[in-house]
């Protein structure tokens, strides 16, 4: 005869053993997509919020539309007033700026650090 017969093989002992092996490389995929993808775009995520945050009037701009403009007013949280060409206006939401080119130097006064060092050196001087 040329088939050799088959037996049934002994059902294991140890079901824990086996279903963590199973489950391994679920757990390092998880792991790798997390380093790789998730934090990375949650650090990204919190960079963009707060550069939306730091928009001020002066500042050049480029939305999500792709329109490249100088932010003429801050009107609320939510809301710019882009002057995208000589006297040409448009109210654009702080959501869709997309990048921040250039940067103006604040106003004297508006920059709240300055008054706190100006607080603290008042304070160390009493």
């Amino acid at each position: 005869m040329l088939i050799s017969p088959a037996y049934a093989q002994a059902a294991g002992g140890a079901g824990g053993a086996d279903m963590l092996t199973s489950f391994l490389p679920l757990i390092l995929i998880f792991v790798v997509f997390y380093f790789l993808l998730i934090r990375p775009q949650q650090k990204k995520q919190k960079e963009h919020k707060a550069m939306l945050a730091a928009v001020r009037r002066g500042d050049k701009i480029v939305t999500a539309g792709g329109l490249i403009g100088t932010v003429a007013k801050v009107i609320g949280d939510d809301e710019l007033s882009v002057e995208i060409a000589e006297g040409v206006k448009v109210k654009v939401a702080r959501g869709m700026v997309s990048t921040v080119l250039s940067k103006t130097e604040p106003a004297k006064g508006d920059d709240k650090d300055e008054d706190d060092a100006k607080e603290a050196e008042e304070t160390k001087k009493d």
